[in-house]
């Protein structure tokens, strides 16, 4: 495994007969009691199956969604369960983890009630991981621990990013907000040649350039810090181009307004919602010519169909590359799979913040946890 210290299954020992506690990320999307997407079950498999061959009893837990510390039925795993008994036959699946307040605030005592009874503990929850919750952190005081085989892949591959990538490293960073990223990309410029930063942070930046960006997403309290990262040595490319929209509402053609292609220097009442079709084809440009590709946040409101081009400009050119390249999670990773490219990439990353955590710390809680577990390697 890559990081030194961090147990794997291997390390756990005789399983013949023994109980397994595995944390698993199943915090999927669920529309009308239906799972939409599967990835972080199917995700999980390669670790429950092995364990099962070893002759272990396998139950798993996990989060999902956000219900505060109570019992929400809009938040009951039962569909997760229906779908996992289907796909692991014999893997058992306790209920939602922060229905109990105590998980969110890692209390001694929920964990001492999650781990009795068991033998063994596994953590395959990477996208958890980034989380000091009592789940992720807790088992590992006592029991034998180890790294499931998705986090140990997810960890092997983004830290080779990190640590030793093919040049030239380029960076994909979009989403809404500078203020959410501003870590990673502070990281990410000590160790890449260019980040392409697109979406709706694009525009801070922008600003900071000194842009009139009408009424695009703005973080006025951030344009400072995107004026100093503009001013280092970093190589950054902004959008030259945007598409913008003059009234109606996004997410709803029907509510007419004016949509058009623009340059970065926009009227008041006009938004800028999605990369132009010249900033595509420099973005795609700078990826073609890449050796490792990190993408992390859509160039746009892809959503919306009309605001999806850049965003699918950028996911094709990911697709092309000869690069190695790795998707971040989140929307992302949904942009990847509504784009039909995510068979075309290296990895995609099950954790959208934990993978950013990882890459920005070099660390995440759950891998601490797992290096001060009693079966940990000695020397951890």
């Amino acid at each position: 495994m890559a990081i030194f210290g961090v147990p794997e299954l291997e390390d756990l020992g005789d399983l013949n007969g023994k109980s397994v506690l595995v944390r698993v990320d199943f915090n999927v999307p669920i529309r009308n009691g239906r799972i939409t997407d599967d990835l972080r079950i199917r995700a999980a498999l390669p670790t429950l199956q092995w364990l099962q061959a070893q002759g272990a009893s396998v139950t798993a837990c996990s989060h999902l969604g956000r219900p505060k510390g109570k019992v929400d039925p809009e938040y009951s795993l039962a569909p997760v369960r229906e779908r996992l008994a289907e796909l692991a036959p014999g893997v058992e699946l306790v209920e939602n983890l922060r229905f109990d307040p105590g998980e969110e605030g890692n209390d001694p005592a929920f964990v001492a009630e999650l781990i009795a009874g068991y033998d063994a503990y596994v953590n395959d929850a990477f996208g958890a991981s980034h989380r000091a919750h009592a789940s992720i952190v807790g088992p590992p005081r006592t029991l034998p621990s180890a790294a499931g085989r998705l986090m140990a892949r997810e960890v092997e591959v983004l830290l080779g990013v990190r640590n030793r990538p093919r040049r030239p490293f380029v960076a994909v960073m979009g989403g809404a907000k500078v203020s959410d990223k501003l870590g990673v990309i502070e990281a990410l410029l000590d160790i890449v040649d260019s980040i392409i930063v697109g979406g709706g942070m694009a525009f801070t930046f922008l600003k900071a350039q000194g842009h009139q960006i009408g009424d695009s997403l703005l973080e006025e309290d951030m344009v400072e810090t995107c004026a100093r990262l503009l001013a280092s040595e970093a190589t950054i490319h902004l959008p030259e181009d945007v598409t913008a929209l003059h009234g109606g509402k996004l997410f709803d053609p029907e509510a007419g307004g004016e949509v058009r292609q623009a340059g970065v220097d926009l009227p008041a009442g006009w938004m800028g919602v999605d990369i132009g079709p010249g900033t595509a084809a420099v973005f795609t440009e700078v990826i073609h010519e890449a050796g490792t590709v990190l993408w992390n946040g859509p160039m746009g409101v892809f959503e919306d169909p009309r605001f999806e081009a850049g965003t699918r400009a950028v996911a094709v050119a990911i697709s092309e590359t000869k690069a190695f390249t790795v998707v971040g999670g989140g929307d992302s990773a949904a942009a990847a799979k509504q784009f039909g490219i995510d068979g075309d990439v290296d990895h995609v990353s099950t954790g959208g913040g934990a993978s950013l955590e990882l890459i920005e710390q070099g660390d995440l809680p759950g891998l601490e946890a797992l290096r001060g577990a009693p079966n940990a390697p000695t020397g951890a």
